[in-house]
């Protein structure tokens, strides 16, 4: 329990192009003023209404339609804000985070979180933003003693736009006297001191988070219009919305992780995909439509480094559909020169980042091109059907492969050699230290069998299996009828060039789409975020008359829907439930402890080493220089923090000091449940070391030495019952 005293609050136009296709505008040669001069005139003249009325016009809808828009953009709103509300609840649930002082908020975003926030810290606290910005682009404290362009490095446009907002916001309230916080003095309890904490938009944690939840709640919104749009009804916007929240824990870790890359870039993956199907469903999309299928990937692109591998599935998917003849030539070279054309601003804005050239990503959208552009001939060459099918796979494997060896070779890329490892580990024996990193731990294990079963409960499972066998039934018929048949076509024209698909590019793109999450998730668990949300947008497809029009009439059809609903809130109303009930209290004395020792018996320039996670910490709280930082996709990063973990390893104390002392190491922060912990086995630090380090196998690990006594390598400096603070001797500096 604690007590709050208040304390003084603190300060701180459409184209022809486009109204020839529309539904929702005005045919050519009737215009909207003709229109409503029949239906009535503005009072005191002929000019055309104003305010709703006039844009209703403008738009060529009826009343009807107009309320029915309405009533559909109503209920999306409804849905963001109930979903920013519950996500801000749980956080504030969870932590408590109202209550929490300065340094408990920052020590709250723990491993890459503090890395993150660190740099919009950095540019909220530089006298002006451009020297924030001039800061965080050439950083010496992530990784002492490289000047680094952090910006390029960590995708971290999210944290600039938001420190400018913040500078905005604080900088008007200031001039208009407004108070922007509330600030107050907490009674933490009997020993512990009591400390300040702030509420309001004017404290800058509380800013950065609201924005989060708030972008994560027009996300919902999004996700309501997805349904209704992909499934024909407002109802299937009603089931995706309530099938995500059922499933919440499953769908996303926002509440409990904002700052993470996925918080910003997942929401623009939606608007992305909307688009997409949109464009899909349209026999010749407009040109507008195209840039907002670029803008929407390149948002997507630029706060997260994983955002190539997703795209790259999508290409895929939709290449799959190309090739079974659901998706014409010509719209698959648009979709395509749209990726490249973002994928090349996206490399311009994080300043020639050549992990974005070498990526899987790029050379798949080239081989792909090649493959379409080239079907005149491999028509010449093989008749339609599974040969040509085969063909193009195989083209596309082999090239994007060859371009992506290539390719890194001639940039002398290796930053993502990784992926590589982690993958070749999912079905072979091979190990290595940077792969035993990721598959340690569980998030990067294997599916889970807990996980299908949660989604078996909630019904979302039987839904998707339905709904998938459906589409998979017709687009067999679909397929078989044009081996059978042929049907010869104008490669030229933008309809498919196989059977009749006319509405169904969408379906089978999604269904592929969620194929691809599908293998995803079971590889790795933490891409199961990607899968469930797909499930519940394919969930609500069960409301659509394409595919269940033979349920029988709407009120038949909408009365099983909601049977379905029913079943599904029964385990879905239960899993909240249990996420209402988290409740706890933000606290983390030992590091807190720590980062007080450091800001005031260090220098400013001290420099630091430690566990990925802590060392974030300690860059965000002291500002101090680190060595190493959880941000791990750095081919030399990788091998920095391979030097500084080999504290944990069975290397002689002499060995390890060297390593430390060429870094240029003053302080290692020694964890003890570090050189312990063992998630299962052989995954403990010390096993880890024994597959790089065999010779000193069957030796008591350094960490272990060092936790009982730190001479003659090392001096305590610092201790509690969590840390330890090791002296590097001073050579360290002649080394320098």
């Amino acid at each position: 329990m604690v007590a709050k005293n208040r304390k003084q609050p603190g300060k701180s136009p459409a184209t022809p192009a486009d109204r020839d296709r529309s539904p929702l505008v005005s045919p050519p040669g009737r215009s909207a003023s003709r229109r409503a001069g029949r239906e009535g005139r503005a009072p005191g003249g002929g000019a055309p209404p104003n305010g709703l009325s006039g844009l209703r016009l403008r738009l060529g809808l009826t009343p009807p339609a107009a309320a029915s828009l309405g009533v559909t953009l109503l209920l999306a709103a409804l849905a963001g804000l109930l979903h920013w509300h519950h996500l801000s609840q749980l956080f504030e649930n969870d932590r408590h985070f109202s209550h929490l002082s300065t340094l408990e908020k920052e020590m709250a975003f723990r491993t890459e979180m503090g890395l993150y926030y660190s740099y919009y810290k950095t540019i909220i606290e530089a006298p002006s933003f451009l020297g924030g910005l001039h800061a965080i682009m050439n950083d010496q404290l992530t990784e002492y003693p490289l000047v680094i362009n952090t910006l390029k490095r960590f995708n971290l446009y999210p944290e600039v736009v938001l420190a400018s907002w913040y500078r905005i916001y604080t900088g008007v309230m200031g001039y208009f006297g407004i108070p922007t916080k509330m600030c107050w003095s907490i009674n933490r309890g009997e020993g512990l001191t009591p400390v300040d904490s702030c509420e309001g938009m004017g404290d800058p944690a509380y800013f950065y988070v609201t924005c989060v939840f708030l972008l994560n709640g027009a996300m919902m919104s999004l996700f309501f219009l997805y349904g209704v749009y992909l499934s024909g009804s407002r109802l299937g916007g009603i089931v995706t919305t309530l099938c995500f929240f059922f499933n919440h824990g499953e769908s996303t870790r926002v509440m409990w992780t904002p700052p993470l890359r996925e918080s910003f870039a997942y929401p623009f993956l939606i608007l992305q995909m909307l688009l997409l199907t949109f464009i899909l469903r349209k026999r010749n999309p407009s040109r507008t439509a195209m840039v907002a299928l670029g803008v929407s990937t390149l948002c997507f692109m630029l706060p997260w480094q994983f955002a190539q591998f997703v795209l790259l599935t999508q290409v895929a998917s939709l290449f799959a559909s190309y090739i079974l003849g659901y998706l014409g030539a010509a719209k698959m070279q648009s979709i395509l020169v749209t990726h490249m054309v973002t994928l090349a601003v996206c490399f311009l804005l994080m300043f020639g980042n050549a992990m974005l050239l070498t990526s899987f990503y790029a050379s798949s959208l080239v081989s792909i091109w090649v493959i379409v552009a080239l079907r005149h001939r491999l028509a010449g060459v093989f008749r339609p059907g599974v040969v040509t099918w085969v063909t193009q796979v195989l083209g596309w494997v082999g090239l994007t492969v060859l371009l992506k060896l290539l390719l890194s070779a001639i940039l002398c890329v290796s930053d993502d050699a990784h992926i590589s490892g982690l993958i070749k580990s999912k079905f072979t024996s091979y190990r290595d230290f940077h792969t035993l990193m990721y598959t340690c731990a569980a998030e990067f294990d294997f599916l889970e069998l807990e996980t299908p079963l949660r989604y078996l409960k909630t019904l979302l499972l039987p839904v998707n299996l339905l709904v998938v066998a459906v589409i998979a039934g017709r687009t067999i018929q679909d397929v078989l009828r044009f081996l059978r048949d042929g049907v010869k076509t104008d490669d030229d024209d933008d309809e498919a060039a196989g059977p009749e698909t006319s509405g169904k590019a969408e379906l089978v793109y999604h269904s592929l789409q969620l194929a691809a999450f599908t293998v995803l998730a079971v590889l790795i668990m933490r891409l199961k975020l990607f899968l469930t949300p797909q499930m519940c947008i394919m969930a609500s497809l069960i409301c659509s008359k394409q595919l269940f029009g033979w349920i029988g009439e709407r009120f038949k059809h909408q009365t099983a829907v909601f049977a379905v609903l029913a079943i599904m809130a029964v385990q879905g109303v239960a899993n909240l439930q249990v996420q209402w009930a988290i409740i706890g209290e933000f606290s983390n004395l030992p590091q807190e402890e720590l980062l007080d020792w450091i800001q005031g018996n260090t220098q400013s320039d001290a420099v630091f080493a430690g566990a990925m996670p802590t060392m974030a910490s300690v860059k965000l709280s002291t500002g101090r220089p680190i060595v190493n930082h959880p941000h791990y996709e750095d081919a030399g990063l990788r091998e920095r923090t391979k030097l500084v973990y080999s504290m944990y390893s069975r290397m002689p104390g002499e060995t390890v000091k060297r390593k430390l002392m060429a870094l240029g190491v003053d302080f290692f922060v020694l964890e003890d449940s570090w050189c312990t912990r063992r998630t299962r086995p052989g995954c403990s630090m010390p096993e880890i070391w024994d597959i790089e380090d065999p010779q000193n196998v069957g030796r008591t690990p350094l960490c272990t030495q060092m936790s009982r006594n730190s001479r003659p390598h090392f001096t305590t400096v610092f201790s509690n019952d969590i840390y330890k603070v090791l002296k590097v001797p001073k050579a360290s500096r002649d080394v320098r």
